[in-house]
């Protein structure tokens, strides 16, 4: 059950599409806003783990996972424009604390769509039920249990992000800095996009 804990930490915890844009909300001091988006990512990861914990891998065939793939990039590239647009503006008509980035408009539902069509879910969620618990014998009742403690990561994830930009955040105070910043994230995040598209949609097209 360790290695369960272990592979799950290990993938959701590691820079993804929701950790930067949480990151960047830090950044900007939008906290108790994207704490909804942090919580909308935990409900999208219990649905996800219920879902597929008790139907099993079936319900994911190739096409299925090539429409969340090519979805879930283009949302994430709409998001990078929109941060990376927002810090190209004028800064006579923007402050830091009313640049209208992406990351002022998280809030559940964009947490919940967008867990529900990042390609890395499938990634943490279909090794784990169709091989790690039926390893440790999970099964039934036992599902339910597992699947809120592993949404419970998947909420901290974002979370733990946010409270690191938001941190990092005190310690600048010139907003030349804080558009070097979301320029950074939106490159960062078209990037992911871009390998989202690659790996998981043009490779399996080709």
């Amino acid at each position: 059950m360790v290695e369960i804990l272990a592979y799950a930490l290990g993938i959701m915890y590691s820079p993804g599409p929701l950790n930067l844009l949480s990151l960047n909300a830090g950044l900007n001091g939008q906290i108790r806003s994207t704490l909804r988006f942090c919580i909308g990512v935990g409900c999208g990861m219990l649905l996800l783990f219920l879902l597929f914990g008790y139907t099993g891998a079936w319900l994911v065939t190739p096409r299925f996972q090539l429409l969340i793939s090519a979805t879930g990039s283009l949302y994430i590239a709409y998001l990078a424009y929109k941060i990376g647009w927002g810090s190209i503006k004028p800064a006579a008509t923007q402050t830091v604390e009313q640049s209208e980035t992406a990351a002022s408009k998280l809030n559940f539902k964009s947490g919940l769509t967008m867990q529900l069509l990042n390609p890395k879910s499938f990634i943490v969620i279909l090794p784990i039920v169709t091989v790690q618990f039926p390893a440790a014998q999970i099964s039934g009742g036992s599902i339910i249990l597992w699947s809120l403690l592993l949404s419970f990561l998947a909420f901290g994830a974002p979370g733990s992000y946010l409270l690191m930009g938001a941190r990092l955040g005190k310690l600048i105070r010139q907003p030349r800095f804080f558009r070097l910043l979301n320029l950074a994230m939106s490159g960062l995040l078209f990037y992911v996009a871009a390998d989202i598209g690659y790996s998981y949609v043009y490779l399996q097209l080709v």
